[in-house]
């Protein structure tokens, strides 16, 4: 995946990301709702990169690398509590993204698991 892709997506996300939870932390909206506009705004960037030419599965990618790149503080904070390495916790994480990729995608696990891997531990700090 070519990194300006990356570039692109993350700003996207994690401007409207941030605005959900700010209204989920100010009480505006419940679990369940905040759970549901989650859903739509990964949904939502799938279909933006598909409609910049993007392939289903790529763009699927870089939506799962690039909400792993952004929930790094709270893989840490899962890592402290856990008593693990941040990589332990990380590896878990991109391995569940794997498999959705993979199940939903048709293709291999290991090869989602390098595409995100790749792409996490270019981005994330």
């Amino acid at each position: 995946m070519k990194r300006e892709l990356l570039d692109v997506v993350l700003p996207r996300l994690a401007q409207r990301l941030d605005r959900q939870l700010r209204r989920y932390q100010a009480g505006k909206i419940d679990d369940d709702q905040f759970s549901r506009k989650f859903e739509l705004l990964l949904q939502q960037q799938h279909s933006w990169l598909a409609n910049q030419g993007v392939s289903d599965m790529e763009a699927a990618v870089a939506v799962h690398a690039a909400v792993l790149v952004l929930s790094v503080s709270g893989l840490r904070v899962e890592a402290s509590e856990e008593g693990l390495a941040l990589e332990v916790v990380e590896f878990r994480a991109v391995v569940a993204a794997a498999e959705d990729v993979a199940r939903t995608y048709g293709i291999s696990q290991e090869s989602a698991v390098r595409r995100i891997s790749a792409i996490v531990a270019r981005y994330a700090e």
